[in-house]
């Protein structure tokens, strides 16, 4: 045991306001766990939320866990010194029920590595009764749990608020009832949102695709996604106060959920409907909130789609405070929400066009026009801002050469466009390869290989070279095409990431798919049948399967899709109709 690791932890807790700390004894511990630092953790609203709902529970002391810094991380294996909580440096293995929440794909081998260093048996078979039990939730554990479920013993699919109070209820009646694990997880499996993956059997041809998946032992043969009907019920900001976070702000969630139908958009299909926390609720966080000085960070799909986001900012800046945004858009971005930003501090502006053509615009059904970009400049420059940001994908379905020349042209113009009002202004070009995600019209897509994606880099890079003050960053294609596995993955992916985790993590994942004799082609460049089983087939995110394959489609047509509206029945979510 390393005592030195123990006081690290101390010292962090003792930098905090707001955390829950019960005497030993009185309360069934859990464990949540974010599987990256403490940094990025604590940056996660999610984190929040869950940590507040079960510690507010009378039943339940649920203490945190993150992944390690590197040195600390070498410090636990040297010292043999198992992984600790934050509040109470309680053992992980200790824990009778260990949640992680996860929300990216590149964050598998950290959870594995969390459960290794915790002492916690990494496959879920090897637990047994005295075991920990595993669950996950997060945007990957329900969009697809399949690569997670060799290792993961449930999972939570949807929103955590709507389903972990009858998780809990159920976990702990099977406890009390002295249910042993394969008994509690059939009774967990009951629960709505509750997938238990070791109750369905995922049977493949011949050629490796999936044909069936069967439920078994009274499984439902649907697992639905549950989500919150009305968010002033379950207001959503900062718990626990810390300065060290990745953005340092005061986080609040003005919405949830996206109702734009942006086709390469996994968020945006998976947490509809669109839902908005009214007014008068937001600005009772902000009252609660101000005693900590802290900028408010307002969270949500697009904020500038928020229906009085302008009454929102001025209610903010007229008491002094200031804010941030997660995102917005360039076509419902207005005058006031710009100029509150700069109030508050901020010295870039963000736009995400995510593609330069419109011809691409339409294909993933973004609705930006080069119209509402140059607007968008022109609140910046009127607001005095220099420095300038684009996000843009690439490898995108259906992209050719003159889509790629065409991000370089749009880009060239914008920034002559920004010259001729400010000489000093700056623009930086952000460019990611694109990964097509579950439940969305993209998910039968191929996703571009590795040197369709460098050449479409290359070219993009030439056709900004030699102008002044534009910046291009990108993602590596190797880790994009990692994602792409994981994304789509199914349950065989499970043995690639225990052998890259073996063989030191992310890095060795492409070569341990080649030894477990799997082909990273066959998840990543082919096109999916409509009729194809795919591994996800056993979640209901409540969307019609005609919905998705229709705007997969009309993307092939490029045919533009409306956002939602009220009354809108097209997608299922809001009510199934027969069309």
């Amino acid at each position: 045991m390393s005592w030195k690791l123990a006081a690290k932890l101390k010292a962090q807790l003792e930098k905090e306001k707001g955390c829950y700390i019960f005497p030993a004894g009185q309360r069934e511990r859990m464990a949540l766990v974010y599987p990256n630092s403490y940094f990025v953790g604590m940056s996660n609203l999610g984190i929040h939320i869950i940590y507040d709902l079960m510690n507010r529970r009378n039943d339940t002391a649920c203490e945190r866990f993150f992944l390690p810094e590197k040195k600390e991380l070498d410090e636990y294996r040297r010292t043999n010194t198992p992984l600790m909580s934050l509040e109470t440096q309680t053992p992980l293995a200790e824990f009778s029920l260990i949640a992680f929440a996860v929300s990216f794909e590149m964050d598998y081998f950290n959870l594995m590595d969390i459960l290794s260093v915790g002492r916690v048996p990494l496959l879920a078979s090897e637990r047994g009764d005295s075991s920990p039990l595993v669950i996950a939730g997060g945007p990957c554990a329900t969009f697809n749990p399949e690569p997670l479920s060799d290792f993961v013993d449930a999972f939570i699919i949807g929103e955590g608020e709507e389903i972990m109070q009858h998780f809990m209820d159920a976990y702990y009646a099977a406890k009390a009832d002295g249910a042993g694990k394969k008994e509690l997880l059939k009774r967990l499996a009951e629960v709505d949102g509750v997938y238990v993956p070791s109750l369905y059997e995922h049977n493949f041809s011949e050629d490796g695709t999936l044909v069936s998946i069967t439920p078994l032992e009274d499984a439902p043969e649907k697992v639905h996604r549950q989500w919150v009907k009305n968010l002033d019920e379950y207001p959503a900001h900062t718990v626990v106060v810390t300065d060290d976070t990745e953005f340092n702000l005061y986080l609040v969630e003005t919405a949830r959920g996206c109702g734009r139908h942006c086709r390469f958009c996994m968020a945006g299909y998976c947490f509809r409907r669109p839902r908005n926390r009214s007014l008068e609720v937001l600005q009772e966080e902000f009252r609660d909130g101000e005693k900590y000085g802290k900028r408010f960070g307002l969270m949500g799909a697009a904020i500038s789609d928020y229906p009085e986001i302008d009454a929102l900012c001025e209610g903010i800046i007229s008491t002094g405070n200031t804010m941030s945004v997660a995102s917005f858009r360039a076509d419902s971005v207005t005058a006031v929400l710009v100029d509150s930003l700069v109030k508050s501090g901020m010295r870039t502006l963000t736009l995400a066009p995510e593609a330069g053509s419109p011809r691409m615009r339409s294909v993933i059904n973004k609705g930006i026009t080069e119209e509402h970009l140059f607007h968008t400049l022109d609140l910046g420059l009127d607001a005095g801002i220099r420095h300038y940001r684009l996000y843009i994908m690439i490898g995108l379905p259906m992209e050719t050469a003159e889509d790629i020349d065409a991000i370089a042209d749009l880009t060239l113009r914008m920034k002559d466009y920004l010259e001729q009002k400010d000489k000093k202004t700056t623009l930086t070009l952000s460019v990611n390869p694109f990964i097509p995600k579950p439940f969305t019209p993209f998910q039968w897509s191929p996703m571009a290989d590795k040197k369709t994606i460098e050449a479409a880099l290359k070219r993009l890079r030439q056709g900004i070279a030699g102008r002044k003050g534009i910046d291009m960053i990108s993602e590596p294609p190797k880790s994009a095409l990692v994602q792409g596995v994981l994304a789509r993955g199914d349950r065989r992916i499970a043995k690639v990431l225990c052998k890259a985790h073996e063989a030191g993590g992310a890095k060795a994942f492409l070569r341990a798919m080649k030894d477990c004799g799997l082909d990273a082609d066959f998840y990543l460049h082919r096109t999916r049948s409509r009729e194809e089983c795919l591994p996800w087939s056993s979640l209901d995110m409540g969307l019609k399967d005609e919905y998705l394959w229709s705007e997969w489609e009309r993307a092939k047509a490029l045919k533009d899709t409306v956002p939602c509206f009220d009354g809108c029945q097209r997608c299922g979510v809001c009510g199934r109709t027969e069309e």
